[in-house]
């Protein structure tokens, strides 16, 4: 059987990083338009490089939960059959063993040149002068995805979402497009579908599934499941 299987923010917060919504979290101290657009880090550098800065050290102090721990032992029993896709941008599937996946908004731990587009492992702390260690440039900014931009690698996502037989949404709210899409294009291809998630998403009634509860919970004992535990 072949599972593409997409990952949110849910999936993460049982490690410590915090969803978009989190009272008191790290999103809500800074409006969305100034850390998360490319109109705000060509007006504040500084400011949006500082706010980065705090993330990618938040992520690399996380630790996988049981839920990346489950997915990670899934692709592995599953060789070759199982694709993760995850809006997040942080590296806890791969810390917990996980090799195919594919990151649709980038990753904390990546940097990137605005103006040749090569890519780098992220320094602790970045500033607006860093030059870029190809081209020189000082156009250094982290290497993910903000508001207005295009998702990386949609083509690989469709190509595995198209040649799945389950599709499986974990720990996503829903809302954000193109993600929120997949569960369409999975239903229009006449593949079967399963939301894992705290709370009924947006999209919920479109699964043919859908079951509420932890990640660290849902996701070892669906696991279970495929594997016949």
């Amino acid at each position: 059987m072949r599972v593409t299987i997409l990952t949110g923010a849910g999936i993460s917060a049982e490690s410590g990083l915090g969803t978009f919504r989190d009272a008191g979290g790290l999103w809500t101290r800074y409006p969305l338009e100034e850390v998360a657009t490319p109109e705000g880090w060509r007006r504040d550098p500084a400011k949006l490089l500082a706010f980065y800065d705090a993330r990618r050290a938040q992520a690399a102090a996380a630790r996988p939960n049981p839920a990346h721990d489950a997915l990670a032992r899934l692709e592995a029993e599953l060789d070759g059959q199982v694709t993760i896709v995850t809006q997040n941008v942080d590296s806890l599937h791969e810390a917990a063993g996980a090799r195919n996946v594919v990151h649709m908004h980038g990753r904390l731990d990546r940097a990137l040149c605005a103006a040749c587009d090569h890519r780098w492992p992220a320094p602790a702390r970045m500033a607006p002068d860093d030059p870029c260690p190809s081209c020189g440039a000082p156009a250094t900014r982290p290497d993910v995805v903000w508001f207005g931009e295009m998702p990386y690698e949609i083509e690989t996502i469709l190509a595995a979402l198209g040649e799945a037989d389950l599709f499986v949404s974990i720990g996503t709210s829903g809302e954000v497009y193109p993600a929120a899409g997949f569960v369409e294009e999975a239903a229009a291809r006449g593949i079967r579908t399963l939301e894992l998630n705290l709370e009924a998403s947006r999209g919920s009634a479109l699964f043919d599934e859908a079951r509420q509860g932890p990640a660290s919970t849902l996701v070892p004992a669906w696991v279970a499941e495929m594997l016949g535990d």
